[in-house]
């Protein structure tokens, strides 16, 4: 009995650190078969260093090994890891995951001592198999497309796929023996690779609801939103204005204010004060021009009875030695010396 008590207690260090290292729930994350998965694993800077792996099992004991930061060990198959020393995050990426693969999963930091146990998180991946859709909520303008993407998995590869509106089961659109539909609204095209879409063409204010993705027994909700089209912006800008939206866009005319009359009533005493200017100009120079001519009258009134005179008292006009000679503003005496 000595004997066994020792024995335990030689090996309970090695137990411990085979079975009962310390482990972190990392909770529980669903994928859809056929799906990929990338999984982060977080550690503390002091195990930036260590070789991180990944392994399926609860118990590191065993826990069976399907991935490794070793640089000689490579992942195979459908696994990957990369350590981010920087961020202090190594990540997992499984992909082509099957129905199977369903089970626990260790992130784990290799310690390396006899006496120290691994650093793990436990995660558990639920892979299901069923129907999703990358965005179940889509809206596009009157007259434009939106297309659907609905996902899978592996079991409803050779399925017959629908498009319906939910409350119309007559409305249901289904795709034919190549995997497709094409009408002038609705196209579906089935890759058969755990993919297919449904493309909604012309839309239309009354395509405006929900609709289900189907395949096989699973449905997945999707709803559209119609918007209306904005024609004003489109009449803009693809054809001339006409003569009312021309008038339509004048600025409106302004208000005659306080401020306004008097910045126009100070406009018309300038423009008083020019006209009464010019007039005055225009009258100064009327009068200059008669005061002349008055200056002038008297002198051709005399020159126009001399002549009278003359022509009264000569004979004959054409004679040169029978004309009288005269002379202007003198006296008869000087003449008379001369």
């Amino acid at each position: 009995m000595r004997k066994l008590f020792t024995l335990a207690l030689t090996l309970f260090p090695w137990i411990s650190g085979f079975l009962c290292q310390p482990a972190f729930t990392g909770g529980e994350l669903s994928v859809m078969e056929g799906q990929s998965l990338t999984v982060p694993c977080h550690y503390e800077s002091q195990y930036a260093g260590h070789v991180k792996y990944w392994c399926r099992g609860k118990v590191r004991g065993f826990c069976t090994s399907l991935a490794r930061t070793d640089p000689a060990i490579a992942a195979a198959g459908k696994v990957s890891i990369s350590d981010d020393r920087v961020q202090l995050v190594f990540t997992v990426t499984m992909s082509d995951l099957k129905e199977g693969d369903s089970g626990w999963y260790l992130c784990g930091v290799e310690i390396g001592g006899a006496w120290t146990a691994d650093v793990v998180t436990q995660t558990y991946i639920n892979v299901i198999h069923g129907m999703s859709v990358v965005n179940s909520r889509l809206s596009g303008e009157e007259g434009s497309s939106v297309t659907v993407e609905c996902h899978y998995s592996e079991k409803y590869r050779d399925s017959e796929k629908k498009w319906c509106r939910i409350g119309d089961w007559s409305s249901c659109l289904l795709t034919g023996s190549e995997g497709s539909y094409d009408d002038t609204s609705v196209a579906i095209r089935d890759d058969r690779t755990r993919t297919f879409t449904v493309t909604l063409k012309k839309l239309q204010m009354k395509d405006t609801g929900w609709y289900w993705c189907c395949a096989g027994q699973h449905q997945m909700h999707v709803h559209v939103i119609v918007t209306p089209r904005l024609w004003t912006t489109a009449v803009t800008a693809t054809s001339p204005p006409t003569q009312s939206q021309a008038l339509a866009h004048l600025p409106p005319s302004e208000p005659i204010t306080k401020d306004s009359w008097r910045s126009h009533r100070h406009i018309m005493e300038s423009f008083l004060v020019c006209a009464s200017f010019l007039f005055l100009v225009g009258l100064a120079i009327l009068v200059r021009k008669l005061w002349k001519r008055h200056r002038q009258d008297p002198l051709l009134r005399q020159v126009q009875m001399i002549k009278a005179r003359h022509n009264e008292y000569s004979g004959d006009v054409g004679d040169p030695q029978s004309a009288a000679v005269v002379f202007l503003n003198r006296d008869c005496e000087d003449a008379h010396m001369h």
